[in-house]
């Protein structure tokens, strides 16, 4: 039997991070080395996480990342700008490095400074982008996975741009739960959060140049595209609509075909459908489980697409262990959940 593989975690106190302690330690065929928290390092990691405190690895000791052993994957969860300061010594002892973070999602030189700073003194060749659906598999010892709304919006659009059905101008309107900001982002008090949908950013989201360069770079579409997001009252989930435009001659069954080609072998992408609004992709069908729904409209000229997904695990740590269980040749399942609680 081949040898497990050895994993660590690095950033293991934030939300992402704690969503792969909690998936890796059920992992059947990885073994969970080692998790750094600068902040709470000697703590153990049920004490400095609630949601871990009745997990098998409740009593695993969180570690200075200086002290990161040799191990065959590292999956990065840290601060924009932490990384490329560290790249050096984490490749030295991990054979595969899984960047969650954005710091070497973008390749335009302009858009990576404009949008990812912290990473400016530290830029490197361009890292592979992999999206574990669509993406050939990298070369190179670090991978950067995409962000929890650019994968969402690429869910959406990447079928009809595939298939060349679309006009190249496209409107996303994302939303977004609070957890998308990270266990640090504390500025907003819940009083304000609590019942409220309210603007998050209307222009120039970081995510923006990301979707467009992936979708160009998977399909060699170039995309006009506007992007904005809106923060909703609640903890976890993406929910994205894509507005486009058919291209003369397209329609509804050329649009149906290509979303089922496009997803006809993805266990985690599943394209729903139905007339009514509850067989459309929503947040409670989706949060809690690694899957991400895709539903589709069309009336004439005019396609809506809606897309779904938990942000912390198909958007973050679940994305991560589909691309470590598939670059190490295992089933892309293993680990991983397929439902969600309801209600």
């Amino acid at each position: 039997m081949p040898s497990r593989i050895t994993t660590a975690v690095l950033g293991g106190s934030g939300f992402i991070g704690a969503e792969l302690v909690r998936l890796l330690a059920g992992h059947p065929e990885a073994d969970l080395a080692f998790v750094s928290s600068e902040a709470h390092a000697g703590q153990r990691v049920g004490r400095v996480v609630p949601g871990l405190r009745n997990a098998s690895v409740a009593g695993h000791r969180l570690r200075a990342l200086a002290e990161l052993p040799k191990v065959d994957v590292a999956i990065a969860c840290l601060p924009t700008g932490t990384l490329p300061e560290c790249l050096e010594v984490v490749c030295e002892r991990a054979n595969l490095v899984l960047n969650v973070a954005g710091d070497f999602r973008l390749h335009d030189p302009a858009e990576a400074a404009a949008h990812y700073p912290a990473s400016e003194g530290c830029r490197r060749a361009p890292v592979p982008y992999y999206v574990p659906e669509f993406s050939a598999r990298p070369a190179g010892p670090v991978v950067s996975l995409p962000g929890c709304m650019a994968s969402t919006a690429l869910y959406a659009l990447y079928p009809l741009c595939h298939a060349g059905l679309i006009q190249p101008q496209v409107v996303v309107d994302a939303k977004t739960g609070s957890s998308g900001g990270g266990s640090s982002d504390g500025h907003e008090h819940p009083a304000v959060r609590d019942g409220n949908v309210r603007v998050h950013k209307l222009h120039g989201h970081r995510h923006e140049p990301e979707i467009r360069q992936a979708l160009h770079d998977l399909t060699g579409t170039a995309v006009d595209l506007q992007f904005s997001v809106f923060s909703l009252p609640t903890a976890r989930g993406v929910l994205v609509a894509a507005y486009s435009q058919l291209r003369d001659g397209a329609g509804l069954a050329q649009v149906r075909q290509a979303y089922a080609r496009a997803y006809a072998d993805t266990p985690f992408v599943r394209v729903v459908s139905g007339s009514g609004a509850m067989s459309m992709p929503m947040l409670k069908t989706v949060t809690g489980s690694n899957v991400a729904e895709v539903g589709v409209s069309v009336e004439g000229s005019r396609c809506v697409t809606v897309a779904a997904l938990d942000n912390l695990i198909k958007g973050g740590a679940g994305q991560a262990v589909q691309a470590l269980n598939k670059l190490h040749g295992l089933d892309e399942r293993l680990g991983l959940p397929e439902s969600a609680p309801w209600p």
